[in-house]
C-alpha cells in the first residue's frame, strides 16, 4: 500500500484468473493506488496465485461466494483510499489516462457520490456499452443503456448526471459508502448496482457519467449471456429490486407486470427453445423470492 493511498481499485475474481491477470497488466501507474482484488472462493484457489504473481497488491480469499456485492464490501473493508474504484474483472484499461480526471471532478463537486466511465464492448469494432442509463420506468422496471452497440464517433463525448452507475466501472468516495452504506448483498448478482445507485441518490448524492476516461468489458464470460444461473437471478432480482424501492400500491402493479407479462413470456420463450434447464430456473426464481430465500445458484 503506498504511504498516502488515494485510490483503491477493487476487483472481484470467480474462476477468472486469466481474465483478472489481464486486467491487471493492463492498469495505468498512478501516483498513490492499491489494487485489491476479491477471489470469491474460486474453485483452484486462484487467491495464491494472483498473489504470488502480484506480491504488491492485496489478494483477500473469501471461503464463500459471497455474490458481486459480497465480494466488493470486503473490498470495501480492506481499502484504504480516499476514492474508490470498482471494475470488473473482464475489463481492460486500453486507455491510460482518464482515472485522475474523474477524482477531479468528484474534487470540484462533493454533491457527486459516483462517476461513470464511458464503457466500450472489448471485442471489435469495440462498440459504446454504456454512455449514461434512461430511468427505470416505475412499472415496467425497464430502461436502457444511453449508446449501448453505436460506434463511438465522439456523439458521448460529454459528462452528464446520469440516475444509475453501471456495476462494471464505478468510482466513488469512501466518504460516502460511509454515509450510504455498503453494497446490498441481498441480490447476490445483478441490480445490485442500481439498488446501491438509489441508496446513492436518496442520500443527497448525484451520479454522473464521465466520458473523459473509457474502459473496455468483455462482458458476462463468468455467468454466460443466456445461463440458467442468469435467467434465475434476472427474474428474482427485478421483484426484490421492486419491493425494496417502489412504494405501494404502485409495487403491486410492478408485480403484476413482472410475472404476467416478463416471467410468462420468458417461460413460453424457453419452452419453444427446448430450453428446461431455464425454465426451472425462473420457476424457481419466483419461488424463492415469494418465500424469501436468498440461497445462491451456481
Amino acid at each position: 500500500m503506498p504511504a498516502e493511498c488515494k485510490l483503491s481499485i477493487i476487483t472481484v475474481n470467480y474462476n477468472g484468473i486469466d481474465d483478472t491477470c489481464a486486467m491487471i497488466d493492463s492498469l495505468p501507474p498512478i501516483d498513490g493506488m492499491e489494487i485489491i482484488v476479491v477471489d470469491n472462493a474460486s474453485k483452484n484457489d486462484e487467491a495464491t496465485a494472483i498473489a504470488q504473481r502480484y506480491p504488491h497488491i492485496t489478494v483477500i480469499r473469501s471461503e464463500q461466494n459471497l455474490g458481486f456485492a459480497g465480494g466488493n464490501n470486503l473490498g470495501i473493508k480492506a481499502a484504504h483510499g480516499e476514492y474508490l474504484f470498482f471494475v470488473n474483472n473482464d475489463t481492460e484499461f486500453l486507455c491510460k489516462e482518464g482515472i485522475d480526471k474523474l477524482m477531479e471532478r468528484m474534487d470540484k463537486n462533493p454533491s457527486i457520490g459516483m462517476i461513470c466511465p464511458k464503457i466500450r464492448f472489448h471485442w471489435n469494432p469495440q462498440p459504446i456499452q454504456f454512455a449514461g442509463y434512461t430511468p427505470l420506468s416505475a412499472i415496467t422496471l425497464r430502461n436502457r443503456a444511453i449508446g449501448s452497440d453505436e460506434a463511438d464517433n465522439g456523439q458521448y463525448d460529454e459528462a452528464h448526471p446520469t440516475p444509475y452507475a453501471h456495476g462494471a466501472a464505478m468510482l466513488t468516495r469512501k466518504e460516502a459508502i460511509d454515509k450510504v452504506g455498503l453494497m446490498p448483498e441481498c441480490y447476490f448478482l445483478y441490480y445490485e448496482e442500481l439498488d446501491w445507485s438509489m441508496m446513492f441518490r436518496r442520500a443527497g448524492y448525484e451520479i454522473w457519467y464521465d466520458p473523459a476516461f473509457t474502459i473496455f468489458h468483455k462482458e458476462s464470460k463468468s455467468t454466460g449471456q443466456a445461463s440458467p444461473l442468469k435467467a434465475y437471478y434476472i427474474t428474482r432480482n427485478r421483484f426484490l429490486l421492486a419491493q425494496r424501492n417502489i412504494d405501494v400500491p404502485q409495487r403491486y402493479l410492478t408485480y403484476l407486470y413482472l410475472l404476467a407479462l416478463v416471467a410468462l413470456r420468458d417461460i413460453i420463450k424457453y419452452t419453444l427453445k427446448g430450453e428446461k434447464a431455464h425454465i426451472q430456473a425462473i420457476r424457481t426464481a419466483l419461488s424463492d423470492f415469494i418465500h424469501g430465500k436468498k440461497g445462491q445458484k451456481e
